[in-house]
């Protein structure tokens, strides 16, 4: 066995023997499936109340929102505040909000505004719970196995969304207010996960803080500089659009056709069933694949499983197309961010990762309205035929960028973190996927 495969297989099995890694992953596997539960309920409660697509989107843009107005600045507080006081927090707000809606519909006074404050504030939790979880992992696992724990963290989240929106659905036949009560619960089992951590993950900058409109601009120049991040970013922030604007028309087009909320939940978790496969794929793959054959493949690929939407309304056959689209996403992320976590010095982790986030995120705000005025004016059939065309031109675009074509090999994760002067322009961000 070479050197560096030992090292390898060294970090996956001490992995596990990191306690604040396990307390870490196991209390988010609990607050990521809470999140999937409430996920999956909260487009049917408001289709329940209102039975409007376009309220349901604008609920969903809610949630999104955060993350384009959000992670800019969110980025510089994460780089100086204290990332485990952060963490905690996230934790405690989002549970406090979610803890709202089983109070407010059993009292009577639920509406779409209410609902919609709700997603918004959980959306601004996960922002900076996202951002200081990612800027602290290097703290807490060494660099020869941030590979590996990020595909852990890849395939916990992909688990928890496998089950989750079944149960979503289940407990949404049972009781309205049932899901976001087991959401409430989970962010506070997952807070007492993460009293745990004893690691300083403060980051400690060498020179005083700059203002924060400094700082600010400070991740996006990064980004700027990188010309295979300019154009990931564009690939990326359409495949959001499309696949976050997907799911709002899967449930619309099963609900349609007489669906009940237990065949909705089984549907999306089919579907999120091959993200959860492909996470386990990723582990092995991402070392065989150059960020070129990702980055075009995957695109063309999508293409060539979206018009399968359209033949179909039933919830299993919804899934299973959703699954083989969901199974190649997990290897971009993978790829991706074992990618910038080794490259970026850990003084602008923070903000690099805000301003990629930004930029790659800030459509799902509009790809959830979008949803709903698709919805209302073509209905769901038709609105699947316009995300295809929309994917096509993607996968276009993917092939044609120069940037794309001549992309160099990935960085290795053994390396010193911050070196990387011969691949300045080769890094590409994607920190979502369907």
């Amino acid at each position: 066995m070479t050197a560096p495969a030992a090292q390898e297989a060294a970090g996956r099995a001490s992995l596990w023997r990191n306690r604040e890694f396990v307390a870490l992953w196991s209390g988010q596997i609990v607050s990521t499936l809470g999140a999937q539960i409430s996920a999956t309920a909260m487009p049917l409660l408001v289709l329940a109340i209102t039975g409007s697509p376009s309220d349901a989107g604008l609920v969903g843009a809610a949630g999104t929102l955060p993350f384009l107005l959000a992670h800019l600045p969110a980025g510089p507080l994460v780089d100086r505040w204290n990332r485990r006081t952060i963490l905690l927090v996230s934790e405690c707000v989002a549970g406090l909000a979610l803890a709202t809606v089983p109070i407010a519909l059993w009292s009577g006074v639920l509406t779409v505004g209410h609902l919609a404050v709700v997603a918004f504030v959980q959306g601004l939790c996960f922002v900076f719970f996202g951002l200081a979880e990612r800027a602290a992992l290097p703290k807490i696992v060494p660099v020869a196995m941030l590979a590996t724990a990020v595909a852990h963290n890849e395939a916990r989240s992909r688990g928890a969304a496998l089950a989750g929106p079944p149960l979503g659905g289940l407990l949404f036949g049972i009781d309205w207010a049932l899901p976001f009560l087991a959401d409430a619960v989970s962010y506070a089992v997952a807070s007492v996960g993460l009293l745990f951590i004893r690691s300083d993950l403060r980051n400690r900058p060498k020179a005083p803080p700059e203002p924060l409109w400094q700082a600010t601009v400070a991740g996006l120049r990064w980004v700027w500089r990188h010309p295979l991040v300019r154009a990931a970013i564009l690939l990326i922030a359409a495949s959001n659009l499309i696949f976050h604007a997907l799911v709002l028309i899967l449930v619309v087009l099963a609900r349609h056709h007489g669906a009940t909320s237990a065949s909705v939940g089984l549907m999306l978790g089919v579907y999120s069933g091959g993200g959860l496969l492909g996470a386990l794929a990723a582990t092995r793959l991402h070392r065989h694949l150059s960020p070129k054959a990702v980055i075009i493949g995957v695109n063309w690929v999508w293409t060539a499983l979206l018009p399968l939407f359209a033949l179909t309304a039933d919830p299993l056959l919804l899934g299973a197309v959703g699954a083989a689209c969901a199974f190649i996403g997990p290897l971009w992320n993978v790829v991706i961010i074992t990618y910038l976590t080794v490259l970026v010095p850990d003084e602008l982790l923070g903000r690099v990762t805000s301003a990629v986030m930004t930029l790659s995120y800030g459509v799902l705000p509009l790809a959830s309205l979008g949803a709903g005025q698709l919805l209302t004016t073509l209905g769901p059939t038709d609105s699947v035929l316009v995300l295809t065309a929309l994917s096509l031109v993607v996968a276009v675009t993917a092939t044609a960028s120069p940037a794309v074509r001549h992309a160099p090999p990935l960085p290795g994760a053994g390396g010193e973190r911050g070196q990387g002067s011969d691949v300045s322009d080769s890094s590409d961000a994607r920190v979502a996927s369907p």
